[in-house]
């Protein structure tokens, strides 16, 4: 697929972002932010079976924030866990289990992590991940439809992605994003290095990568 370089990459992030802000303080955004949350409800209820631990994400720049939901899901479902990912040096992420209450540690780029040093919260590879997305795009590929995943342009979730699905080839991976981040070829297309989003999930609801 092609590729796009530089200052126009950064600039488009720079405007998902402050388009999240402004749609973030919106009249609208309640709405919309309701229908994904029902959304996730019923991707928890028709998955949920084959899910032991799911990773999620502590919100950052006006990112949907899902804590309160998967909490009350991992309540109600005693035999889940609920993870959260921590950056590496070499640009991996590792999954630690995450209770609610934990104390959490600002990385480098400001994400609240787990601490990888507490005995109490063992690493695990989540049956299931959810990303949110700057942006998002589509591409049909014979009878194949994709979903993609615009991030903040660091690498992580890629390359942990291969190497995840290569060891666990059943895992889920949900982008979490709205419909007004929706991107066309012009203004971005996935790269050979992106990994492919599962299931995206937007207000309208579950959107599966699968044959079309």
């Amino acid at each position: 697929m092609a590729d796009m370089h530089g200052n126009s990459l950064k600039s488009l992030r720079q405007d998902l972002l402050a388009q999240r802000k402004q749609f973030a303080a919106s009249e609208s955004y309640l709405a919309k932010r309701d229908a994904v949350l029902t959304g996730l409800t019923q991707f928890l209820a028709n998955y949920g079976a084959q899910i032991q631990s799911l990773a999620l994400y502590c919100p950052i720049q006006d990112e949907l924030d899902l804590r309160a939901a998967l909490l009350a899901w991992a309540a109600s479902n005693t035999d889940k866990t609920l993870a959260l990912p921590f950056a590496r040096p070499d640009k991996h992420l590792d999954f630690y289990t995450w209770q609610e209450g934990d104390l959490l540690i600002p990385s480098r780029h400001g994400v609240p992590e787990p601490d990888p040093n507490n005995p109490r919260r063992p690493q695990v590879a989540p049956d299931c991940i959810l990303i949110p997305c700057v942006g998002w795009s589509e591409s049909i590929s014979g009878d194949k439809k994709h979903y993609w995943r615009l991030g903040y342009g660091g690498g992580y979730f890629d390359r942990t992605l291969a190497q995840l699905r290569a060891e666990k080839p059943k895992l889920l991976c949900v982008g979490i994003g709205f419909e007004w981040q929706k991107l066309d070829d012009a203004q971005w297309r996935a790269q050979t290095h992106d990994e492919p989003l599962d299931l995206l999930l937007t207000e309208s609801g579950l959107l599966p990568s699968l044959p079309y």
